[in-house]
């Protein structure tokens, strides 16, 4: 924690300014949907956002010195380095955990204590495997044991190494929109007191590529990454706290099937709540929607963000030369590297010439990772996504997001459907509504009122 000893006029001036500009987006900001019982799903105004909380984290800012900047950049913390195993330990063991200041760019902001934890999770063939992930928390005078959690999964799809949050938050990654995108949604958490846990989808330092697209693998990351957060005696949470899913876009898989395991992998974990937002609910209709598409190269990442949870893919062995050179890049490149290659078209990746979504020694991959076929959830869900295929941002198809409303209900679990309009005609007439909704940040309200529910 840092006193005021520390504040900085460089964060008041960015935070006054940022503030501005968000109320001048905002000033015509409205709901995006009506209160749904007693839990409203709403836009957050700017001063939601720039709470109390926030403007003591920029007032009580510092600006890292170079050194730190640099260790921040090249990411090589020994942190990372892997003790071995004996075999015996249970999934959620915490093998170490680090103390870290939050570094974001150049600035460390004020008031927030993080760890870096290593922990036991599990491959699904079952075998044990070895994740990273952080624990934030902000410094507001409450007893950490009284705080709420967030099983938090960001919208990061990076397949290569050190591009993921353990990285992001402490001066790696630098630009990753996913990081970028998380700003929003933990200014809102952390102004209402809520910790959060994020995890890595196995070791942020591992060179090996990344599985981040299986969907049952990421689910058990991030409840190991609870399970561990637990066991780190300076960060004082309770084993008893309610518990919250917050998945976004890639994320969203991993917290949408988190809610699916839990009862079964994690029946300890009293998880409240699960925050659903543009994620990709059945992979195959998502290929060949967004193939050819501004999300093209998404979509061949999420070949390779499979494979290392199903080696059987043999993707090498389907790619022509030119396939293989893209993904050869790609298994070591963080995500914003897909960016630069929309209307990639897929079928020209290929040997056979066919669409991925058809290639038949993926179909086992596909039918595995699809959302709502698996055990009921029994936290209430929030889903949430752009809600017509032809909105602006449209990458997922949003029948999908409807479909597994449906299906979720129809198990019995606690559905609340509300989508959002990610439009042109809300980019150019009301930005703020249009970005703050496109990160879920409508939604954190409605997790924390779940959380707060005897």
């Amino acid at each position: 924690m840092r006193g005021r000893s520390g504040r900085l006029v460089l964060p008041r001036v960015v935070a006054a300014v940022s503030a501005s500009a968000l109320v001048v987006l905002g000033c015509a900001a409205t709901a995006i949907a009506q209160p749904v019982g007693d839990a409203p799903v709403d836009t957050p105004a700017p001063d939601e956002v720039f709470n109390g909380y926030v403007l003591g984290t920029f007032e009580d800012a510092t600006i890292a010195t170079p050194q730190e900047i640099i260790d921040g950049a090249t990411g090589h913390d020994p942190f990372y380095d892997e003790p071995p195993l004996h075999g015996d330990e249970a999934p959620g063991t915490l093998l170490k955990a680090k103390p870290f200041d939050v570094l974001f760019t150049v600035v460390k902001p004020g008031n927030v204590s993080a760890w870096k934890i290593m922990y036991v999770t599990e491959n699904l063939d079952g075998s044990p495997d070895i994740g990273t992930g952080v624990v934030m928390i902000p410094d507001d005078g409450r007893d950490n044991a009284t705080r709420p959690i967030v099983a938090y999964q960001e919208a990061n799809d990076s397949v290569g190494a050190r591009c993921h949050t353990s990285s992001q938050w402490s001066g790696g990654a630098v630009g990753d929109a996913s990081a970028w995108s998380a700003l929003g949604p933990l200014a809102l958490m952390w102004g209402q007191g809520l910790a959060t846990v994020i995890s890595d989808v196995g070791n942020d330092a591992d060179p090996a590529p990344h599985g981040v697209f299986a969907g049952k693998y990421a689910a058990k990351t991030l409840l190991d990454g609870v399970r561990a957060a637990f066991a780190v005696d300076d960060a004082g949470l309770s084993r008893d706290a309610p518990v919250g899913v917050f998945g976004i876009a890639g994320g969203g898989v991993g917290g949408a099937f988190a809610a699916e395991l839990q009862p079964t992998y994690a029946p300890e974990i009293d998880l409240r709540a699960t925050v659903l937002e543009g994620m990709v609910v059945d992979q195959r209709n998502f290929i060949r929607f967004a193939g050819g598409g501004i999300g093209s190269g998404f979509v061949f990442a999420t070949l390779l963000g499979l494979e290392p949870q199903y080696p059987e893919m043999r993707l090498d062995e389907k790619l022509n030369p030119a396939g293989k050179a893209l993904a050869d890049v790609w298994r070591t490149q963080c995500q914003n590297s897909y960016f630069f290659t929309p209307f990639l078209p897929l079928e020209a990746m290929f040997t056979s010439g066919e669409n991925p979504a058809d290639i038949a020694d993926f179909q086992h991959v596909y039918d595995d990772n699809r959302l709502g076929v698996g055990d009921a959830p029994r936290s209430r869900i929030l889903i949430t996504s752009c809600g017509a295929d032809d909105s602006f941002m449209s990458v997922v198809p949003a029948q999908d997001s409807r479909d597994l409303a449906d299906r979720y209900r129809a198990m019995g679990t606690d559905v609340v459907y509300r989508p959002s309009d990610c439009s042109m005609s809300v980019f150019f007439t009301n930005l703020y509504r249009w970005g703050t909704d496109l990160f879920g940040m409508q939604t954190v309200d409605w997790l924390a009122t779940e959380l707060s529910r005897p």
